[in-house]
């Protein structure tokens, strides 16, 4: 078991590691041995990335769309869980039923009627033209996450506040969001992740250069430099670190909030 462990792991890290130290090679070295080791290591080619305006500048807007989505995902999908989960209502199955049914709906069946929209509201060509189909795309997987988390509550404790003279907006603030904490980090952090590398909204949706997201200015870097394999290998490597980092800080908050129950 551990065996086939480790090969799947290195079958999943080989091409990450070989991008990372590709970063580090020239062109010619990549020509005469591709799958050899830096020899001399050489760090211009991450510097020169570094030093670059257009590099930052599409982390600044990776970082805003990735937060407020996140921001978003969180703050709507908890307020929808919360009610699917906790009230009873005609229409509650349907609406439910509703948001499973978006986990089968993918992003490039409604990518035309997605731009016309975006296009006749203005917000073609800006940040929060991508924001907010990204949080319309990643609320279904949010609500399915959050509902059966938040039906785990305890009745008890709902009653004991209402005893109290809490009011269910002041139990959803004082008792419910607390309480609910690992689950909004699992679902914020695959928001986070899926923002952060989101590729097709962008693509349709962005066309000016100030405004790409890190998978935009990654095509766009290697377009430019497609001869300069080496520069473009360490502008990949220093685009999907954020991510990688950030998902592996917190991968085990994603197991507990998926698996994770509140106990009374």
């Amino acid at each position: 078991m551990y065996a086939v462990a480790l090969v799947l792991i290195g079958v999943m890290l080989g091409p990450v590691l070989y991008i990372i130290i590709g970063g580090f090679r020239t062109n010619s070295q990549i020509t005469t041995d591709p799958a050899g080791l830096p020899h001399p290591w050489e760090s211009g080619n991450y510097t020169g990335v570094l030093t670059s305006d257009a590099f930052w500048r599409q982390v600044g807007n990776s970082a805003i769309v990735a937060g407020a989505t996140t921001a978003g995902v969180a703050t709507l999908g908890v307020m929808a869980s919360y009610v699917l989960a906790r009230y009873r209502f005609r229409g509650r199955g349907a609406m439910y039923a509703l948001f499973a049914a978006g986990l089968m709906f993918p992003a490039t069946v409604a990518i035309t009627p997605l731009y016309i929209l975006v296009k006749n509201l203005g917000l073609v060509n800006t940040l929060p033209g991508v924001i907010l189909p990204q949080i319309a795309f990643a609320l279904p997987t949010t609500v399915i996450i959050l509902v059966p988390f938040l039906q785990a509550i305890p009745k008890d404790i709902e009653e004991a506040a209402a005893i109290d003279r809490c009011s269910r907006l002041g139990f959803f603030w004082r008792m419910v969001l607390p309480l609910s904490v690992p689950g909004l980090i699992t679902t914020g952090i695959l928001a986070f992740v899926n923002s952060w590398n989101s590729y097709l909204l962008p693509l349709f949706l962005l066309n000016d250069q100030d405004t790409f997201t890190l998978p935009l200015g990654v095509q766009a870097f290697a377009s430019e430099y497609s001869v300069d394999t080496a520069k473009v290998l360490a502008f990949t490597s220093l685009s999907m670190i954020p991510a990688l980092v950030f998902f592996s800080l917190f991968q085990r908050r994603i197991v507990g909030g998926l698996t994770g129950a509140v106990k009374g």
